[in-house]
């Protein structure tokens, strides 16, 4: 063997002093120790207990007038009544108006505006009035003219009180469909309406109907509660410049009563005579 050789051999071997010689001792690849674990940490927001306690009882406060509030609309709107009047103001109104482009009626006079009213006084007729007012810009003097079997007491003496508030005039009547004004009637809680006229026409063929008013009230305070009424009607009746007769004509008989055109004058329920032309 070489030198060269031995020397090569020498950096693979150790030479033993009195053996063969043995390969050097490696030293294996032995990975680092890793790190010792860090204890975990638990994440908070930073607020104390405390502060975390009373936004909770908060979110719970909330809820708990949340859910209060809609028990109470559920019980409100459970009722039969409120359906209707639901019913009556967002979803099919129980009146239609329409404007009457050019209203042919002698002694009307030029330049009125005409919005004419028809069908049952529901639940929320008299807001639904006052929002067709307002769209239809009515002015002092202007005619209501209304058509209609009658229905809720309350909300056509409410229709009466926007007719005056706002200085309108009231005639009972139709509109064709060609805008030509004709005869119709007001009956039972169209003639509170119809009271509200700052003028109040009586158109030739038209009709007014009075009748005795019916109240829900049972028992006891049955009495109580019509005699309430009553005084409430006529209160209104008055303000409005009706005579008393009226309210005596109501009370005298549970069915329509029709009152004649002198009848209707005599009584201040009609202040000035109209014809169509």
């Amino acid at each position: 063997m070489s030198a060269g050789n031995e020397q090569h051999d020498g950096a693979r071997f150790l030479q033993s002093p009195t053996g063969p010689r043995v390969p050097p001792r490696t030293t294996a690849n032995v990975a680092p120790a890793p790190p010792p674990r860090q204890p975990i940490q638990q994440v908070t927001d930073g607020y104390p207990a405390a502060f975390r306690w009373r936004r909770l009882a908060s979110v719970i406060f909330f809820v708990a007038i949340l859910l209060g509030g809609g028990i109470r609309a559920y019980r409100d709107l459970s009722r039969p009544d409120a359906w209707s009047f639901w019913k009556d103001q967002y979803i099919s109104p129980s009146l239609s108006a329409a404007l009457v482009a050019d209203p042919a009626l002698a002694g009307l006079g030029d330049r009125r505006t005409v919005l004419a009213v028809s069908g049952h006084i529901g639940p929320a007729a008299a807001g639904w009035l006052r929002e067709r007012i307002s769209e239809a810009h009515l002015k002092p003097g202007d005619l209501i003219l209304l058509s209609s079997p009658g229905g809720n007491l309350d909300q056509g003496v409410l229709m009466g009180e926007i007719i005056r508030a706002h200085g309108l005039a009231t005639a009972v009547g139709v509109a064709d469909n060609s805008g030509r004004i004709r005869p119709g009637f007001c009956a039972s809680a169209c003639v509170f309406a119809f009271a509200g006229g700052q003028t109040r026409y009586g158109l030739d063929g038209s009709a007014l109907g009075v009748h005795r008013f019916t109240s829900e009230a049972r028992g006891a305070d049955a009495v109580a509660d019509t005699q309430r009424v009553t005084g409430a009607i006529l209160g209104y009746m008055t303000r409005m410049g009706v005579s008393s007769q009226v309210i005596e004509a109501m009370s005298q008989t549970r069915e329509i009563r029709w009152l004649d055109p002198s009848d209707a004058e005599a009584m201040r329920l009609v202040t000035a005579p109209l014809k169509a032309l």
